[in-house]
């Protein structure tokens, strides 16, 4: 079964059981400041979930591309992507635990012709004062699951949320493969790590409220939400030993071994090079896809190493010439009938694609020049210590492997100690950077939030008035505390425009605009001059937020009733965020 043939019988199984499809959201989340990218299906429904209704209902499903940066280092073995698919079915309030349960049993064992016996499932075990989850094991018992193939765990393994300090969440029933080989141990189970176990779904029932003391507190409305892995179940029905050997890959790795002239597979590091290159080329092709450069900062920092890398491990295949821009082609020809986005955005993937390569190798040049200097102001010492040599991998992305190389070569040691302690350091910093993110929670649609994201229509409106009319949002990060609004321009906004800006929205605040909302397909957003991101599936139904004549655009929410609300808007700086891209901090409220 190949990938388009999955995702085409997950969608038409859920919509006979009533869900109607939706499109893939972006991999850069809406006005959400607590992810860098969007991680799963279930961050574009937050506000669905939270309790707004849908434009298609209380019933879901769709494929969500979703990318996750914590463990891009393990990226190599034969488990770990940074890019995946997670075909997805949602309840808002509607069917719970049961009917859940028994639309994934049936998908898998009558759908997908997988033997009942080589599933396992777990629930939840009970804690903090909430009890054990016998409902779903006894759910799973009713469709022939024996008693030990259900495994009960804790909140470790088997709750999900809340994102942030307080909002919903829920215990969670994982479904896992059994490949069959016998146990490691007493203790083997799921949460095991042998190998025996691969997860494969995973259906989360959100029924309780934590608030700000931690009680937990049954929610009015119940959700369903679920999430299967494409690339795990298809290594799986495929019969393959990794998710790099599905077809999935297939043509992303041929092309590596054309250009490197080596086979993928008949050398352990070489072997580790190539699922590098590939599941990073095929990242930074989805990515850039979604309007993201590369930068210093935020995604499109991600994006920059995600390419960096990529460049790295293809030398480490003996290629140093540019190739990106092939891999790139391949992914965009087979992903573009599931993800439009892709070929309609051709021009500016390559193109951002093959400049980033081009200055990577500009900066290994320059960091060869560096290490000269390295070298000579290292004196009679034997070795480079490590302060030095990271700096050259942070500052320049020099590979430390060819720094290792390199001194070497003039009879020099490297203090690998000291340099991967301070990589460590490096590491935990960025990964803890990444987790803040999530502090903020996404469940945070306070006053003063919903505030600033109606603003954020406001800005757009006045930016494209004043600034020029192709202005498109690149990005938004909300706090309580103000608007981050990243657009597309290729200079500095002049002072007078950004006076002409701040009064224009200053004035709608001041006129008192209701703000209106109409669901409707995108056909007839578009007809209706609504701003936003227009996808092929024709006839999906969309919220359009209008606030006279001033803004139309298409968004999930939350907004204010009128503009009034805001009192008052002021812009606290423009800046460059990245390549082509600028970005307006701004707040609202009353002002002397």
């Amino acid at each position: 079964m190949d990938a388009q043939e999955m995702r085409e019988k997950y969608v038409d199984f859920f919509k006979s059981k009533g869900h109607s499809f939706i499109s893939s959201a972006s991999l850069i989340p809406e006005n959400d400041p607590t992810v860098l990218f969007t991680t799963a299906g279930m961050h574009p429904l937050v506000p669905y979930l939270l309790g707004e209704k849908h434009p298609a209902g209380t019933r879901l499903t769709d494929y969500q591309k979703c990318v996750r940066t914590g463990d891009i280092d393990e990226v190599g073995d034969a488990s770990h992507l940074t890019f995946f698919e997670m075909p997805g079915n949602w309840s808002l309030g509607d069917y719970f635990k049961k009917e859940s349960i028994a639309y994934s049993y049936e998908f898998l064992t009558d759908v997908l012709g997988m033997d009942p016996n080589s599933l396992a499932v777990t629930a939840f075990a009970g804690e903090d004062g909430i009890p054990k989850d016998d409902e779903t094991a006894e759910l799973w018992k009713s469709h022939g699951l024996r008693d030990d193939q259900i495994f009960f765990y804790g909140k470790e393994d088997n709750w999900w949320g809340p994102a942030g300090q307080t909002g919903p969440c829920g215990p969670d029933t994982e479904i896992f493969y059994d490949d069959g080989r016998p146990k490691c141990g007493p203790s083997c189970g799921p949460s095991c790590h042998c190998g025996k176990y691969t997860e494969i779904w995973n259906n989360v029932f959100m029924q309780y409220f934590k608030d700000a003391e931690g009680k937990f507190t049954p929610l009015k409305q119940k959700n369903v939400d679920t999430g299967m892995g494409l690339e795990r179940i298809l290594r799986i029905l495929n019969g393959k030993e990794t998710v790099y050997d599905t077809a999935l890959f297939q043509g992303i790795i041929a092309d590596i071994e054309d250009i490197s002239g080596k086979k993928y597979g008949e050398d352990p590091e070489d072997t580790r090079a190539f699922r590098i290159v590939a599941d990073h080329m095929r990242a930074a092709t989805f990515i850039l896809g979604d309007g993201v450069v590369p930068a210093k900062i935020g995604q499109g920092y991600i994006l920059r190493r995600l390419i960096r890398r990529s460049s790295r491990y293809m030398s480490k295949l003996g290629y140093e010439d540019p190739f990106m821009q092939r891999i790139a082609e391949t992914v965009i020809s087979e992903y573009g009938k599931a993800y439009p986005e892709l070929e309609r955005n051709r021009e500016f993937i390559i193109t951002n694609i093959n400049n980033e390569e081009l200055k990577f190798h500009k900066a290994v040049m320059k960091g060869l020049r560096r290490f000269d200097q390295m070298v000579a102001e290292n004196g009679d010492s034997p070795v480079l210590n490590g302060e030095t040599v990271f700096r050259l991998y942070d500052t320049y992305g020099f590979p430390i492997e060819m720094t290792v190389e390199l001194a070497q070569e003039k009879g020099l040691k490297v203090d690998m100690d000291d340099f991967n302690s301070r990589f460590k350091t490096h590491q935990d910093t960025s990964r803890s950077g990444a987790e803040q993110k999530f502090k903020g929670g996404l469940a945070d649609h306070s006053e003063e939030t919903t505030k600033l994201h109606t603003a954020t229509h406001l800005l757009n409106a006045a930016l494209r008035k004043f600034v020029s009319p192709d202005i498109q949002q690149k990005g938004s990060n909300i706090t309580a505390e103000r608007l981050r609004f990243d657009f597309n321009l290729d200079r500095k906004c002049t002072p007078e425009e950004l006076a002409a800006v701040e009064k224009y929205v200053n004035d709608a605040i001041k006129a008192a605009i209701p703000v209106v909302c109409e669901e409707m397909t995108y056909e007839e957003a578009k007809k209706r001059g609504a701003i936003g991101v227009f996808t092929d599936k024709y006839g999906e139904m969309v919220k359009v937020y209008t606030m006279g004549d001033v803004s139309c655009e298409i968004c999930g929410g939350p907004h204010v009733k009128n503009t009034s609300e805001l009192q008052g808007f002021k812009i606290k700086k423009e800046e460059s965020s990245a390549a082509g891209i600028r970005r307006i901090k701004a707040v609202v409220g009353k002002f002397d």
